[in-house]
């Protein structure tokens, strides 16, 4: 006998389009993703109000292999990149 009734369809899974997102077996970046998760239930998902606690949270998973690095931008932190250069060109 089949596992599916004819009203089902099936579902062929489609892979992300940046590659795999391995999971954090060893806990490396599990406070930041606390902080994080925790925000967003605070803050009812408005993720606006929780970017520094996502960007900790990326920037740890780039740090640990985690994830593949990549700019701030492409992460959707547009603003980001352009305070870190202001701070480093104001130190030299």
């Amino acid at each position: 006998m089949s596992s599916y009734t004819f009203s089902q369809k099936i579902i062929t899974p489609i892979p992300p389009q940046k590659g795999s997102f391995p999971l954090d077996h060893e806990g490396y970046c599990k406070i930041p993703m606390i902080k994080y998760m925790r925000c967003l239930h605070t803050n009812k998902n408005d993720n606006n109000k929780c970017r520094e606690d996502a960007k900790e949270y990326l920037g740890c998973r780039m740090e640990n292999n985690l994830m593949s690095r990549e700019e701030w931008s492409k992460l959707g932190f547009h603003d980001v990149d352009s305070v870190e250069e202001d701070k480093t060109t104001k130190n030299t």
